[in-house]
């Protein structure tokens, strides 16, 4: 029997194909508006036209949130502006199996640019994203260990690892040629 609340871990992760919010995110709006007591049909409408237009896009250069009736609102996010990820999960998110995935960029707010709500797949996203950042591929992330002179290792692209060796390499040997007497 399948479990309904969880997602499904065999298929391979594609943030691509994600473009609306799970209908979980409805069943969580509508909580959280009961939780309001008497303000309840207040709160519920903005979050349902909230629920009924929000959708995600992410390609190659960065991700796009839009959602909105009246004022419509729309925020894209490259992976090289994005300076931090936040996870959270309440309660009741945790239940539902949802997550918000906050998104933070250099742009001097405190609150976060982008927060994604209603994606199954929080810790998976999560990983993509931060290797989308910090501009490692996400199905080929190949990691070389490299150890620097005081002894500790560490996981570096292949390619940044090439272009550092290039340039040691050039600058010892322009360091030789101003040593060696002509």
């Amino acid at each position: 029997m399948h479990d309904e609340l969880s997602p499904t871990s065999a298929l391979p992760f594609r943030p691509h194909e994600i473009t609306r919010p799970h209908p979980r995110l409805m069943h969580y709006y509508l909580l959280i508006a009961l939780l309001t007591g008497p303000f309840s049909p207040l709160v519920i409408l903005p979050l349902w036209f909230k629920y009924l237009t929000l959708r995600y896009e992410f390609d190659d250069r960065g991700v796009s949130m839009k959602w909105g009736i009246l004022f419509r609102r729309e925020i894209l996010l490259t992976y090289r502006r994005i300076q931090d990820i936040h996870l959270t999960r309440n309660i009741v998110q945790r239940w539902l199996g949802l997550a918000t995935i906050s998104l933070q960029t250099a742009s001097g707010t405190s609150g976060a640019e982008m927060s994604i709500e209603g994606v199954l797949e929080a810790d998976a996203l999560r990983d993509y994203l931060y290797c989308k950042m910090r501009g490692v591929g996400h199905e080929s992330a190949r990691q070389i260990s490299v150890t620097d002179a005081d002894g500790h290792a560490s996981e570096q692209p292949d390619e940044a690892l090439l272009l550092l060796r290039e340039i040691r390499d050039s600058l010892s040997q322009l360091a030789a040629r101003r040593e060696s007497p002509s």
